[in-house]
């Protein structure tokens, strides 16, 4: 085989990223929400869904919840499905991107490395990391599933915030921290940060 033949040539035929955004009249985007459990991360990201689509733009929220019962069902929760875990968002996540659709992940992807994996599987030039900063105390007031009372009983082992450390993102496209913004306010901000992404010229 000489070395510029293409093994996957259905690429070669398929629509290009360009044509596929101008159909959408939109840019293609990540917006890679990190942060503790209850720190608001999936109500900014239904919150933004609507709101994109309120203005015409089309959205996909990633969350735990159509992942985990889904494509990632035979996972659990080890230090190698965590990984194998964020490395298939990511890889759906690239997909989605590459067709012209704004992709929302709300994962906790709690490691640097985790999110420096998925940002080299999407692609830098598309992926903002967004670090919902809500600090622990607030989101174990919340504790809206009782995770944070099982940890703390030893129920869960390797639980982020508690038994289990969270890297917190080094340089960040945006911090929102829910203690202090509303949802409201949180969205206006992430519409800001993909402004350039909502017209495609």
């Amino acid at each position: 085989m000489k070395p510029n033949d293409n093994i996957y040539p259905i690429f070669d035929r398929l629509l290009s990223r360009i044509e596929r955004e101008q159909l959408l009249g939109q840019r293609g985007a990540m917006v890679w929400l990190t942060g503790l459990s209850g720190s608001g991360k999936s109500t900014l990201a239904i919150a933004l869904e609507r709101e994109l689509y309120r203005r015409g733009h089309l959205c996909r929220v990633l969350d735990g919840d159509n992942i985990r019962t889904g494509i990632n069902n035979n996972l659990g929760f080890s230090a190698e499905d965590r990984r194998e875990n964020i490395r298939r968002i990511a890889e759906v996540a690239k997909l989605f991107v590459d067709t012209g659709i704004i992709t929302v992940a709300a994962f906790i992807s709690p490691t640097n490395d985790l999110r420096a994996m998925a940002r080299d599987i999407i692609g830098a030039d598309d992926f903002l990391e967004v670090y919902v900063s809500t600090p622990l105390a607030e989101c174990e007031r919340r504790d809206v599933k009782g995770l944070y009372a099982r940890a703390r009983r030893g129920e869960i082992p390797d639980f982020t915030g508690i038994s289990a450390p969270f890297d917190a993102p080094r340089h960040p496209a945006l911090e929102i921290d829910t203690t202090h913004l509303s949802v409201e306010e949180g969205v206006a901000r992430l519409m800001a940060l993909l402004e350039k992404n909502l017209t495609k010229k």
